[in-house]
């Protein structure tokens, strides 16, 4: 099986790449080559003898081109411009987000004799208010941001290009991934990552909206989890309809903030420092917060049961099972 990553330097890429590295395989088929790929360099994966890396940018004529040349046989499209930095910057958004998204079907479709699996990860910001009650598949798209806006777009090309027979796609909007390693990032959703992971690193977290706020969550394990299992789901289990929500653990801030206490304690729950910020409370005023995935639990999609078990995911996967107490 080849397999190719776009995005493999970001969060979730580098996860994934470093579990198809450890397995050598996707469900039962071997890899024989996996190609890395991002606008930045990697030093993951030296030394072993099915991978590679390659430098391109989405956005850019033929970059397409250049990582279908070895017609793999499954694709994650990964690559994104985060919701904040697409707010912020209309073109750069919309270049890569949407442009160079539809460079990549279009160079598929241009290859004769080639349909691979495309896994592409959407987002609840697809989804626009006013919400009533859990949010399911079907509710309509409303996006209220340019990134959301983008993201529908290409689920809809997405489904349209497999009808076709194109290629072979499967759309996962994914629930807000936390705890996200390393620093801050310019996502809008940020704040729900930082609240845990910089108190568990001996760091104040600013919170900049009520504790009354609720989102729901997948740790990064869980969502690698979710990309193998698309990459093995049938066309035939998908049918027209080729995105779907992930499933999560339904919190809000409060709840985030009493189960980092329950497994961390009071001290590291003392470096949350409550700072509003108009801008990002009016941004998640218009985020649905629950969701009903029963198409996607009776697909065999599974994330954790409570969110002290992402807490403890995130202290055993990024902390080396410790924490600063």
């Amino acid at each position: 099986m080849k397999v190719l990553v776009i995005g493999a330097a970001g969060m979730i890429g580098r996860k994934l790449c470093e579990r198809l590295l450890r397995d050598g395989r996707i469900g039962s088929r071997d890899i024989t080559d996996l190609v890395m790929a991002d606008a930045v360099a990697s030093d993951l994966g030296a030394g072993v003898a099915f991978a590679r890396h390659v430098v391109v940018d989405l956005a850019k004529p033929d970059a397409s081109m250049t990582l279908l040349a070895s017609r793999p046989d499954v694709i994650f499209h990964l690559a994104a411009i985060v919701s904040g930095e697409a707010e912020q910057d209309f073109d750069k958004g919309y270049a890569v987000n949407l442009d160079g998204t539809r460079a990549l079907f279009e160079a598929i479709r241009a290859l004769e004799h080639y349909e691979p699996r495309v896994v592409y990860t959407s987002s609840i910001a697809v989804f626009g208010a006013p919400y009533n009650g859990a949010i399911a598949d079907d509710f309509f798209h409303t996006p209220l941001s340019s990134y959301g806006t983008q993201k529908a777009i290409c689920e809809l090309l997405l489904a349209d290009y497999s009808r076709r027979g194109f290629l072979d796609g499967i759309g996962l909007r994914l629930p807000n991934i936390c705890v996200r390693p390393g620093k801050p990032n310019a996502a809008s959703s940020g704040f729900f990552s930082n609240i845990i992971r910089e108190p568990l690193a001996g760091r104040e977290a600013v919170l900049p909206v009520a504790d009354s706020v609720g989102q729901t969550h997948a740790s990064p394990r869980a969502t690698v989890e979710f990309l193998l299992h698309a990459a093995t789901l049938q066309s035939e289990q998908l049918g027209a309809r080729r995105t779907l929500m992930m499933p999560g653990v339904p919190a809000s801030v409060a709840e985030q903030i009493a189960a980092l206490r329950r497994v961390a304690g009071d001290a590291v729950v003392a470096r949350i420092r409550h700072v509003p910020d108009p801008v990002i409370m009016a941004m998640v005023a218009g985020w649905p917060a629950h969701f009903d995935t029963p198409r996607a639990l009776a697909l065999g999609f599974r994330a954790e049961a409570c969110f002290d078990d992402i807490i403890r995911t995130h202290i055993d996967d990024d902390l080396g099972g410790t924490f600063v107490r």
